[in-house]
């Protein structure tokens, strides 16, 4: 179902959605989380572990929107590489929480910081005038993702 107000111009819609997911696709591959063998959907899932953990596994698959099959297979990897760890979730034995190694948490923090030099390095090309309106524009933007957390189409 399409949803549209008169006040919005859908091209801006459009617009908007477009060049927001050019900077996540620019944004996203790290050399830091391609040494680590990370996919993509292997970064979100554990940035998602550092922001939300001990998290359990299915809440973690419903946050992340994928299959608990394959995010099982995702965490189990992570776990393979020391940046997690699985344990049974005290009030349900029969789940398992994650949780964020010290090393999982460096490897967030490494990639968050290539990803804030790569954004710095671009905003240094741009002119004064191009910086500030970038920077007028953020609150509005904070407030944009806010209003569509939780919303899936």
């Amino acid at each position: 179902m399409t949803v549209t107000s008169p006040a919005v111009d859908s091209d801006v819609a459009a617009r908007t959605r477009a060049v927001i997911g050019k900077l996540s696709r620019r944004l996203r591959p790290t050399s830091t989380g391609i040494a680590a063998g990370l996919t993509p959907t292997g970064v979100s899932a554990l940035f998602t572990i550092a922001r939300l953990g001990p998290i359990r596994l299915s809440d973690l698959a419903g946050a992340e929107a994928l299959n608990p099959t394959m995010l099982s297979r995702v965490v189990a990897g992570f776990a393979e590489s020391g940046l997690v760890t699985r344990s049974a979730d005290p009030a349900d034995r029969r789940s398992a929480l994650v949780e964020i190694t010290p090393a999982g948490r460096r490897l967030c923090e490494r990639m968050r910081r290539e990803r804030t030099d790569a954004l710095t390095m671009a905003l240094g090309a741009m002119s004064d005038s191009e910086r500030r309106a970038i920077e007028k524009v953020l609150p509005v933007l904070e407030e944009l993702a806010e209003q569509l957390r939780g919303r899936r189409p």
